[in-house]
């Protein structure tokens, strides 16, 4: 008689190891945010609260840690958009993309960071863009469905104007906001087409 081979089962890991790569992310946004990502691992494990060895079991190179820390945002902003489903389908949209602008504008240093270690064609970027798109691209259909955006426009587009505008440098938040609120008004059904 044959016995069949199982695998065995994969063990989920244990609360402390989570919490530890927990603090190591929440500890390296922190750091990218104020100082770059060129700040010394050893200085974002002392934030943590962990020693520099548990930084590399988790995070083997400076680029696993980028990269994770960065989804970790994408994945946080693109969940904001649950929230906004009691809101009437313009606010809503416009809303999440005033969110996408913050996100754009505050998170450069990590998505520039990760271009100096692969090509914008990666697959971490391309899970990226897809979590945002498909966060943003049903607040769009229903703008539309709405009869409130205009419907020759597709949420890529629209995230990259966004994105474009809040990454242009020297400008204030004030003005970033400005200028988006102007270019999404163009978005607006009665918005003459290529004018």
């Amino acid at each position: 008689m044959t016995t069949a081979k199982t695998e065995p089962a994969q063990r989920a890991p244990r609360a402390d190891v989570q919490r530890n790569r927990q603090k190591l992310l929440d500890a390296a946004r922190e750091a990218f945010g104020e100082h770059g990502t060129s700040t010394a691992l050893e200085d974002i494990a002392r934030r943590a609260g962990v020693g520099i060895g548990t930084l590399y079991r988790h995070f083997p190179t400076r680029q696993h840690l980028i990269e994770a820390a960065y989804i970790e945002e994408i994945e946080a902003m693109a969940r904001q958009a649950e929230g906004l489903e009691d809101l009437a389908p313009w606010d809503a949209l416009v809303a999440f993309l005033h969110r996408y602008a913050g996100y754009a504008n505050t998170k450069r240093a990590l998505g520039d960071a990760l271009l100096d270690f692969m090509s914008e064609d990666a697959e971490v970027l391309r899970s990226c863009r897809t979590i945002i798109h498909d966060a943003g691209e049903p607040l769009l259909r229903r703008a539309q469905d709405a009869g409130v955006v205009r419907e020759d426009v597709t949420f890529t587009e629209v995230a990259r104007m966004v994105g474009g505008i809040a990454t242009i440098r020297g400008m204030a938040p004030a003005e970033v906001t400005r200028i988006i609120d102007v270019a999404l008004d163009g978005l607006r059904v009665g918005a003459t087409p290529g004018a």
